[in-house]
């Protein structure tokens, strides 16, 4: 059998598996429909565009679904009327998984799988495309994979939800892959009264972690209220000599200035200092091709490295309601991240009896290096938009207009230094101790930039019918982008359509498309930066929801075509240690996705969704096949009806085997790292001492699975063993 006959034929198999998981995800979400649909007949919520009343708010507080979200469109809609695939991770269930950061809560949402360069710089992939939007408020900030500020380390103590747009975002971010955007909610100060929490947790590792949360009215009517919300966390890790510190804080104000005008005025600190973190992780193989057998605890990382990370938001929001349904919303927000690190990575073959290692480059022989780098991005960013209900031919339907400005200046400086084979000697012997460089000087770093974006945007939602609604909208952008060496500006349309057709009272079908824009960070074999990339997305499916939106389900199918989308060429620039890469033409992205998330009933939560896509370019190669093509994700709580103090719950997430081919030693060839199919189990119960006491105990990777976080890499990062957590929290 030719080499062609065996490429079309594992197509074939490839896609009829994707069609038989596709026909398992509608099963098993109109079979849990249907259930619902058997014990409810609520019909679905509807939405003022203005608020949602308190009921709403309530039910929200405790379920892991959230009725009303402002995400895909910046329209006030529920998650069924809005034509592409969305996840909201609510603040229960962040409480029930323990979900600290915005790195566990990404690792726990349906169709985003991580790729951990080193133990601290996790990236996020959806549809096989890298995520670079991160927004807070609506307001995004975009981020260089080299130069990680810590966004996803960001603590979720902070924020009230988590809102993920997956595919195409170009009506809400201008530029960005075709992957998703993820945006943070922050928390407010909505009580009029003196309440709050306080949280205390030990776990694996040494960890100890301490959160208060306060809420007071600042004004005898309560019409101006503040909210703290201050925590610290300090833990080693499973990986010998590291140690992580954190501490935040959050201050907000929330004033209503009148009726129906609301201002926010708020500031958000976050420190984060690591010693002797990991760089790039553990060297996988000797020159004879055999592995090596690297315990999980090893660290290359020595006792003077470290990485620091400082974090400084202000944020300013203005709402304004009218009594015809139309809202007015100004966001700004200033945010100054800084990063201070030193240290010290190993990466080559070595030699299973000497022990001395040989470079992964050709004509570049060093096997390691160390670096002090410093780092400072400040964003200032402005958003306005207007959104409400307008009357034509009769029928009532939704418009949203908004502009946005965003300056983004990041400077980077940097000093390095190669490690040779004869500095580093027998890495057999190599416990992490080595000695610091003699530093030359930092210098300015080659992508160093300042990036500036203005964009006015427009949404419609038609009503043609009943049954029949078009979502019609386009993001006009001007981009600019300054580095040491050239400017390079572009002006882009990102059109945007959908259609939603309701066939029943809980059930619809929908379908959009938008269109790609994405300037990149990636440098050429010159030094010089990548074109963008550009391209088509689609995405097609069906949708609904019960008891007043308290249950959601998705099932959807999609592709995305791009051009110019980097790759890596597997070789370093000398002269700045930058990877090179090349844009490839004609790569394409498809598959489908399911989620149910919500109350099954008043007691049982669930969260259940998966994924399954090929990704290849024109010739059918694999694109980011370091990628599971296909994962599920469920975790679930129920609260027993016979001693309603006591919850339990737990869950698991599953991957298909990933591979990754990287060079060989001397750059000669390539050979394939791999990780076959893994499943994780997390376990957790809750028990109510009293009304305002709680206690709760969580298990993570119960079988203790042993598995690789970096195969697109010479290094080998070891996901986290078994461990757990008990907290308290007293609440009043």
């Amino acid at each position: 059998m030719s080499f062609e006959e065996k490429r079309v034929r594992e197509h074939a198999r490839t896609s009829q598996r994707v069609l038989r998981l596709s026909m398992l995800a509608m099963l098993i979400t109109s079979g849990i429909a249907h259930a619902a649909d058997t014990a409810n007949k609520e019909q679905t919520l509807t939405v003022n565009a203005s608020a949602t009343n308190a009921d709403q708010q309530e039910q929200a507080a405790q379920d892991y679904s959230v009725p009303v979200t402002r995400a895909g469109t910046k329209m006030a809609l529920t998650a069924r009327d809005i034509p592409q695939s969305v996840s909201i991770i609510s603040k229960q269930r962040m409480e029930d998984q323990q979900l600290q950061t915005l790195n566990d809560v990404l690792k726990n949402t349906t169709g985003i799988k991580s790729v951990s360069q080193d133990m601290d710089r996790p990236l996020f992939y959806s549809r096989g495309f890298l995520i670079d939007n991160y927004m807070i408020d609506g307001i995004p900030t975009a981020f260089a994979s080299r130069w990680n500020l810590g966004d996803v380390q960001t603590d979720m103590a902070l924020y009230e939800r988590v809102e993920v747009v997956r595919g195409a975002t170009g009506l809400l971010t201008g530029p960005g892959n075709p992957s998703a955007a993820i945006n943070m909610v922050r928390k407010h100060a909505d009580s009029k009264e003196f309440t709050g929490s306080l949280e205390a947790s030990y776990g694996s590792w040494n960890k100890q972690r301490y959160v208060a949360d306060l809420s007071a009215p600042l004004s005898e009517d309560g019409r101006v209220r503040g909210r703290v919300v201050a925590g610290y966390q300090d833990r080693d890790s499973f990986i010998e000599r590291y140690n992580n510190q954190k501490q935040f804080v959050y201050a907000v104000v929330d004033a209503d200035l009148t009726d129906s005008t609301k201002l926010s005025v708020g500031y958000e600190f976050s420190q984060v200092n690591t010693d002797s973190p990991m760089w790039s992780g553990a060297p996988r193989w000797y020159t004879d091709g055999t592995q090596i057998r690297t315990r999980r605890g090893y660290n290359t990382a020595p006792d003077w490295a470290y990485n620091d990370k400082e974090n400084k938001k202000v944020f300013v929001n203005l709402q304004q309601n009218f009594d015809n349904g139309w809202n007015i919303t100004l966001n700004g927000t200033h945010n100054e991240m800084f990063l201070d690190s030193k240290m010290l990575y190993v990466d080559g073959y070595f030699d299973k009896s000497t022990g001395i290692g040989t470079s992964p480059y050709a004509n570049y022989p060093v096997i390691g290096g160390t670096g002090y780098n410093t780092g400072k991005r400040k964003v200032d960013a402005v958003d306005a938009f207007a959104s409400g209900p307008y009357e034509l031919f009769g029928r009532q339907h939704e418009l949203m207009v908004g502009v946005s400005y965003s300056r983004q200046d990041n400077k980077y400086y940097s000093a390095w230094d190669n490690i040779s084979p004869t500095q580093l000697g027998d890495y057999s012997d190599f416990n992490g101790q080595y000695p610091e460089t003699d530093w030359n000087p930092r210098t300015e770093s080659s992508d160093s930039q300042l990036v500036r974006q203005k964009s006015t945007y427009l949404a419609t939602r038609i009503s043609l019918a009943d049954p029949l609604h078009v979502i019609l909208g386009a993001r006009y952008t001007n981009w600019n982008r300054q580095t040491m060496s050239a400017e390079m500006e572009k002006n882009n349309i990102t059109p945007y359509g959908g259609v939603i057709y309701d066939i029943s009272d809980n059930w619809s079908a929908y379908a959009s498309y938008t269109s790609v824009f994405q300037p990149q960070d990636y440098q050429d074999a010159s030094g010089g930066y990548l074109s963008p990339v550009i391209g088509k997305n689609y995405e097609a499916g069906v949708k609904s929801d019960w008891y007043n939106s308290r249950l959601t389900t998705t099932f959807s199918v999609f592709r995305s075509e791009l051009d110019n989308v980097a790759v890596s060429t597997g070789q370093v620039n000398a002269s700045t240690g930058n990877t090179i890469y090349e844009g490839k033409n004609g790569v394409v992205s498809k598959g489908v996705e399911f989620e149910v998330n919500g109350a099954l009933t008043d007691n049982w939560q669930m969260t259940f969704g998966g994924t399954t896509y090929l990704a290849e370019d024109r010739n059918g190669d694999a694109y980011n096949s370091q990628l599971p093509r296909t994962s599920f994700n469920l975790f679930t709580s129920y609260r027993l009806p016979q001693l309603d103090a006591l919850t339990l719950g737990g869950g698991a997430t599953w991957q298909s085997k990933t591979w990754g081919d990287v060079s060989g030693p001397d750059g000669n060839g390539t050979w394939r790292a791999r990780q076959g199919s893994y499943t994780l189990v997390d376990l957790f119960a809750r028990y109510d001492v009293t009304k305002n006491v709680s206690l709760q105990a969580n298990l993570n990777n119960l079988f203790d699975k042993e598995y690789d976080t970096n195969v697109g890499s010479g290094g080998i990062v070891y996901g986290e063993p078994r461990n757990f957590s008990v907290s308290a929290t007293y609440r009043f």
